[in-house]
Formats: C-alpha cells, sequence, structure tokens
C-alpha cells in the first residue's frame, strides 16, 4: 500500500522515512510534505492509500487537512502522529474518521503495527462494499431512490425547463447542493457494472459536490458549481477519484465524458447529451488503460492544442525545477487551466502524474551534476528543488537504486 507522510519536522519525516524497513514490507513511501498545504495537492497526485500526518503544523495543520480528506477522499487511512497527549485532540481526530492516534516519538515497530492495522481496516472494508449484497441493502432506501429518480429525470430528453427546475428544487428540500449557477454531467461506464455501481454511490455518498443516478452501462453525475472554474475543478477532481476507486475495485473498460458546463436547469440534458456522446467516442478505444475526456478537450484535438498545453507545462516546469516550492497548482494556473483538470490532462497525455514528472526532471538535472561537477549531493540537492538532503537522497535511491555518491563512482566523467 502507498504511504503518504506530512510533518513540519524534518527531523521526524527523516526518521520515519529512514529507520522504518519500507523494502521489507508491502508498504511504499510515495511522498512528504512539510504541511497541509503542500500535502493536498501531492495527496491528490500520488493517491496514496494511507497518509502519516502529524497535527501541528504551519499554514494547513493536521486537524484541517483530516477535515478535507473527509470530505472529498474518505477512503483514504488516516494515522495522525501528535506529541500532545490531550484529549481534545484525539476527539476531533475521531470525529474526522482518523484510524489512528499515536504519540510521538514513533519507533518501527508501532508504526509497522499501526500500518497493519488500518492497512487490515482499508482491505476489509473494501471487500464489504464490494459486495452485491451490500449495493442492494443500499439501493433499497425509499428516501435514496425518490433521489436518484429525481436526478435522473434531468438527464431525460423528454425533461422541459419547468420540469428541471421544479426537480431542482425538490432535490434541494433533500439537503443536496442545488440549484446552482452552473452545472455539468458526468457520464461513466464500466464493467462489471453492478459492483461499480457500489463503489460509484459510495464516493458519491462522501462527495457533496456530486449527485448520482445509476444508469444502463455504468452511472451519471450532476455536478454543480459557483462558477465555470468551480465546476471544471471539481468534475475532473470527482471523475479522477472516480476512476481510481473503480480500479482499485477491480472494474475494467472506464471510459468517463465529463460534459459541457451550463449555467441553466433547462441546459442540463444538453450537458448530460455531450458527456454520453464523449463516453461513447471513449468505448471506441481498445486503450486498456481508463480514460477520462471532457467537451474541452474534444476541441483540443489530440495532434495539436492539448501537447502544446502539455508542452507548455513542461517548459514552465523546467524553468522552475529548483523551486522547492513548486506545486501542480503553479504550473496549472501557468497554463490557465485548472488544477484538477490540469492533473488529469497531464497525466494521460503524458504517462506520468505530475509528481512523477517533477521527480524525474529533478534526478535527471541531479544526474547530471553528479557526472560533471565534484559539488556534494548535499549542495546538488539545493540546486535541483530539495530542501532535505536525505529526503533528495532516498528519492535518488528509490529511483534510481544507488545512492547518489555511487552513482558519482560508477558515472564521473561519463555521459549518461
Amino acid at each position: 500500500m502507498k504511504v503518504f507522510l506530512v510533518d513540519d519536522e524534518i527531523v521526524v519525516r527523516e526518521g520515519i522515512r529512514e529507520s522504518f524497513p519500507w523494502d521489507e514490507t508491502p508498504y511504499v513511501l510515495v511522498g512528504e510534505a512539510p504541511d497541509g498545504e503542500m500535502a493536498l495537492p501531492m495527496i491528490r497526485d500520488t493517491n496514496p492509500d494511507i497518509v502519516i500526518t502529524d497535527i501541528k503544523m504551519p499554514f494547513m495543520d493536521g486537524i484541517e487537512l483530516c477535515r478535507i480528506m473527509q470530505k472529498q477522499m474518505p477512503w483514504i487511512g488516516v494515522i495522525v502522529l501528535s506529541g500532545y497527549d490531550e484529549f481534545e485532540y484525539a476527539r476531533q481526530c475521531i470525529q474526522l474518521g482518523v484510524r489512528e492516534y499515536m504519540l510521538k516519538p514513533i519507533n518501527a515497530d508501532a508504526l509497522k503495527e499501526t500500518l497493519d492495522k488500518v492497512s487490515a481496516q482499508l482491505q476489509a472494508e473494501r471487500n464489504t462494499f464490494l459486495h452485491a449484497a451490500s449495493l442492494r441493502a443500499r439501493m433499497e432506501s425509499g428516501g435514496k431512490l425518490v433521489k436518484e429518480k429525481l436526478i435522473g429525470s434531468l438527464f431525460n430528453s423528454e425533461a422541459v425547463e419547468k420540469d428541471a427546475k421544479e426537480v431542482l428544487q425538490q432535490l434541494s428540500t433533500m439537503e443536496c447542493p442545488v440549484p446552482a449557477p452552473f452545472y455539468t454531467v458526468i457520464d461513466a461506464a464500466f464493467s462489471p457494472v453492478e459492483e461499480g455501481q457500489g463503489v460509484a454511490e459510495a464516493i458519491s455518498e462522501s462527495n457533496e459536490s456530486a449527485l448520482q443516478s445509476p444508469g444502463r452501462v455504468g452511472t451519471r453525475f450532476l455536478i454543480p458549481g459557483e462558477s465555470v472554474g468551480d465546476v471544471e475543478e471539481k468534475a475532473y477532481a470527482f471523475a479522477t477519484t472516480l476512476v481510481r476507486e473503480l480500479e482499485r475495485s477491480g472494474e475494467k473498460e472506464i471510459r468517463v465524458g465529463i460534459g459541457e458546463i451550463v449555467n441553466r436547469p433547462e441546459d442540463i440534458i444538453q450537458s448530460f447529451k455531450s458527456a454520453r456522446h464523449i463516453r461513447h467516442l471513449l468505448v471506441e478505444k481498445t486503450d486498456e488503460n481508463a480514460i477520462i475526456l471532457g467537451t474541452r478537450e474534444m476541441g483540443e484535438p489530440a495532434d495539436e492544442k492539448t501537447p502544446a498545453v502539455i508542452s507548455e507545462a513542461k517548459l514552465y516546469m523546467s524553468m522552475h525545477y529548483a523551486d522547492p516550492s513548486l506545486m501542480l497548482q503553479d504550473v496549472a494556473k501557468a497554463v490557465n487551466m485548472s488544477s484538477s483538470r490540469f492533473s488529469t490532462v497531464f497525466s494521460q497525455q503524458n504517462g506520468q502524474t505530475f509528481t512523477e514528472y517533477l521527480v524525474t526532471l529533478r534526478l535527471k538535472k541531479a544526474k547530471e551534476l553528479l557526472r560533471n561537477t565534484s559539488e556534494r549531493s548535499s549542495q546538488i540537492a539545493g540546486e535541483v528543488g530539495y530542501n532535505d538532503a536525505h529526503y533528495f537522497s532516498y528519492i535518488f535511491k528509490k529511483n534510481t537504486g544507488m545512492t547518489p555518491s555511487d552513482y558519482r563512482l560508477k558515472y564521473q566523467n561519463q555521459p549518461e
């Protein structure tokens, strides 16, 4: 399972990173960050199973990070670290769905025991919610069925303006976030359908930004928002989350279409038709990998605009990789995309996530410096965007199989 670490103390991150026998366990450390603000986009990008986070941190503390993850990514198991043995912290953690609460200092044996416990909990929950009987039990709720039928009626071509407005008003009485200034529709197909619908329903229930209605080959979602940018951000973030959880659950042939953004209730049907059209086009693709495509990408042919955007992003990253605070949202802003849309388009067009590509870029430069200079590895770490020289060494060895020193001994003054 993939693990992400958040703590503002370098010595704590280094201790967990270096003292825990990662190579001898089923756990992989996929990233770390010094505070919740920096961690959040990295967590979305690396998609960990478990997050280990400190409570007391600058900018965004662990409590706020847990609150956001519970709302947006409740399937992630969270382990909270704290040096403060106070009941109030533990109480807040329990309310936010945190799995385990550990007091510092942390030793390897205790961490292994805790990771095993959380891992077992997550696996048991995934097995349960994939069970068809569990799906049927959830679907038998009268109120839920009414809500799904109301949402589904918005995707009926026979609906008229009056119907759409009335449906949204009825949904608003059922604690749904509608009416809203803007909307888009997500149409997803996957196989097997029944099991995947259980996954989709669970994600929708945990995310107030998506209203679900099951379909014949998958499911549909209505995404409301306060602005065009807000709806786009929510839609791409939700679509990416949906795909990752479907893949985790063994679903195949995953195709997701994102419709145009509309600002009138009666036009929701048009957004649905465009999402469905895209999804139908995607079904014809033989690529086994999951595919997410929106109407905006449909206007950016694969051999024209989209690669230009990716090239622009890569150029920006090549000019700013040495900045240790460089984040996904910085690059997304530079290419005039929402963070979620950029993350989705970048990974699908590039074959690597933003985080993976940034690491590749930084290590490529580090290798060049190791081969052609006599600079110390700690100095090189700073030049390629790593404030923590020990973390640089960890990342370097994880990706190359050698320490920076070993790499220099083997390749100094040689072309790569």
